[in-house]
């Protein structure tokens, strides 16, 4: 079960992509781009899936929800969006583990669109990674809260749901 998840967690691109990610954000006293927030995304992500019966499988689910900023590090380097920045990326990632073109299909739209707060109502992949995404922060206990420059609209600021 999910050995293509397990397969990209351990592949040595993926690797790098989250090793450069972390030397960029370092001294970042703001929420980061690691692990723990990838595996709350894709846990989120998957209690939404249940509670709206939308029938997603898990491993589309745990897939676009750790490559969804994978390309973070681009955006550190050079400015381009990492929503943009990591299709690339995640694309490989899915190609070298068997990734059907449906599949695909719909993961690379989950990662290109979770900063779309256009889609976040959407019962789809795409709205539960969106959703997932901002409701992994805890902006209710960051230390660092107000020195953020996420508008209050933005802030996690209540437990939900």
């Amino acid at each position: 079960m999910m050995e293509r998840v397990n397969g990209i967690l351990k592949d040595p691109l993926y690797r790098t992509c989250l090793s450069k990610i972390a030397l960029f954000e370092r001294d970042r006293i703001f929420c980061g781009h690691d692990m723990a927030h990838f595996l709350d995304v894709a846990r989120l992500a998957y209690i939404f899936n249940l509670e709206e019966n939308l029938g997603i499988e898990k491993e589309e689910i745990y897939t676009a929800a750790l490559l969804h900023d994978v390309g973070r590090f681009v955006q550190y380097e050079d400015g381009t969006p990492h929503q943009l920045a990591g299709l690339p990326f995640a694309k490989e990632l899915m190609e070298r583990y068997g990734y059907e073109e449906e599949e695909k299909a719909r993961i690379l739209r989950a990662i290109e669109n979770h900063r779309n707060r256009a889609i976040r109502e959407e019962k789809s992949l795409t709205g539960i990674i969106y959703r997932a995404d901002k409701m992994s922060r805890s902006c209710f206990g960051c230390k660092a809260e107000k020195e953020c420059d996420w508008s209050p609209e933005k802030k996690n600021l209540r437990i939900e749901y």
